[in-house]
């Protein structure tokens, strides 16, 4: 495993974004997000699924020019058209649209549909909880995730993410509605690791902590059985109605095909200084018995020793990424 400074991939994978046609502030911009999401120690979401990105921009799912359009507001609640531009940056600029809606009602909430998978989702908490308000937002994906009883994907898994700001290190959960996500799966395989927990079923139907043989069968274990399950279709039918966008059920099954997904971000601003209470919370977890860490820890954690020693990276997929960099 490779160490690269974190400016250093970042300005590779900007300068393989502008051979794309990639206007160069959107670049930076977005390679910043692929960087930032391997420097917090989800490569899954970052370098390593870049080239991906990279293909699917060559055959046209994502359109590297396209810009967000507002369709429709009331008050508090805007809807916007992502127009299959880059998924990273309509999450982010769809974020920002929320946090300035937040900070002007109270609360706000922006519903957006025709846009691309948002790669880390954690990354629009942060964005949320530095800007010193509360963040909440998912996204619904292809079908990928078996619901409860059922031995065939039809539902997505959904990620959630809720974020609360905090001066000594903000609370942010990132998570999927499956046990593991797909690409947590693919993390542990790469490193040839047997998962923590059961995470799916193997093909004979048995439950398994083999991330290979979950990715072969395709049936990943909801998070919490029937309760991930319900939340994944909840997830996906508020964020398919508010935003007017597609459901689960009416994306495309292949992944460099994933596309047009409907996505909700929404910020309550708390006004007010409630950083004592989340600080008191914090506190009272840590007091417990055991190696207490409450959401986004163990990022923060990854942050500051990844920035101090480099970013870890496969050198087999920076290699392909240095290539697309040169042209």
């Amino acid at each position: 495993m490779l160490r690269i400074p974190f400016d250093e991939m970042h300005r590779v994978l900007a300068e393989a974004l502008r051979r794309t046609g990639m206007a160069s502030g959107d670049a930076g911009r977005c390679a910043r997000l692929f960087a930032e999401a391997s420097r917090d120690g989800v490569a899954s979401h970052g370098l390593n699924r870049f080239p991906r990105f990279m293909r699917m921009i060559g055959v046209g799912v994502v359109d590297v020019r396209a810009r967000l359009a507002c369709v429709a507001r009331a008050g508090a609640l805007e809807r916007w058209d992502g127009q299959s531009g880059p998924g990273n940056l309509n999450a982010q600029d769809a974020m920002a649209r929320a946090i300035v809606l937040g900070r002007e009602h109270g609360i706000g909430c922006v519903a957006l549909a025709n846009t691309n998978h948002w790669m880390r989702g954690g990354s629009y908490g942060w964005q949320a909880a530095d800007a010193g308000v509360i963040g909440i937002c998912w996204t619904n994906t292809l079908a990928n995730l078996p619901p409860w009883g059922a031995t065939d994907p039809r539902v997505g898994n959904n990620p959630l993410v809720l974020a609360v700001p905090r001066r000594a290190g903000h609370v942010v959960l990132d998570m999927a509605m499956s046990q593991f996500s797909v690409g947590g799966l693919a993390a542990y395989a790469a490193r040839g690791e047997e998962l923590p927990v059961a995470g799916g079923y193997d093909e004979a139907g048995a439950l398994s902590t083999d991330p290979a043989a979950i990715a072969a069968s395709g049936r990943l274990l909801p998070a919490g059985f029937w309760k991930g399950s319900g939340l994944a279709i909840v997830l996906d039918l508020v964020a398919a109605l508010v935003s007017g966008g597609l459901a689960t059920h009416e994306i495309a099954l292949e992944p460099e095909l994933e596309t047009r997904l409907s996505q909700i971000f929404i910020v309550i601003d708390p006004r007010g200084d409630r950083e004592a209470l989340a600080d008191r919370v914090i506190a009272h977890l840590h007091a417990g018995a055991g190696a207490i860490r409450y959401p986004g820890e163990r990022t923060l954690e990854a942050r500051r020793r990844n920035l101090s020693d480099g970013v870890p990276a496969d050198a087999a997929i920076w290699q392909q990424v240095q290539s697309l960099a040169a042209g």
